[in-house]
C-alpha cells in the first residue's frame, strides 16, 4: 500500500510588534513653555492636548506624550533628548513598554 502525505501547512503567526508608551519626565529647571513646544513638534499634538499633557507631567511627574513601535518610540525619545541639550534644558524621556 502507498504511503499518503500530508500537505497541511501550519500558519505562521507574524509577530506582532509591541507599542512602547513614551514618557516624559517632570523636572525643577525645563520650561512649561518648551515643554509644550516638544509636545507640538515632535509629538504633534495640537495647543489645547500639549497644555493638557504638560500640566499632567507637571502636576504627576510624568506623563506620556505618545504610543508608538519601539523604533519609532526611540527615535522620538531621541529627538526630545537632543533638542533639549540643544536649548540648555534636562528635560528627560523614558520608554514604558504596554
Amino acid at each position: 500500500m502507498g504511503e499518503i502525505k500530508s500537505s497541511v501547512k501550519k500558519k505562521e503567526k507574524l509577530k506582532e510588534s509591541k507599542d512602547f508608551k513614551v514618557i516624559v519626565l517632570n523636572d525643577d529647571y525645563t520650561t512649561m513653555d518648551f515643554v509644550i513646544y516638544v509636545l507640538k513638534s515632535i509629538f504633534h499634538k495640537n495647543e489645547a492636548e500639549a497644555h493638557r499633557i504638560m500640566l499632567y507631567i507637571h502636576k504627576k511627574g510624568q506623563g506620556t506624550a505618545g504610543q508608538y513601535p519601539l523604533d519609532i518610540a526611540r527615535t522620538k525619545m531621541d529627538q526630545v533628548h537632543s533638542l533639549a541639550r540643544e536649548n540648555e534644558f534636562p528635560l528627560v524621556c523614558i520608554l514604558e513598554e504596554v
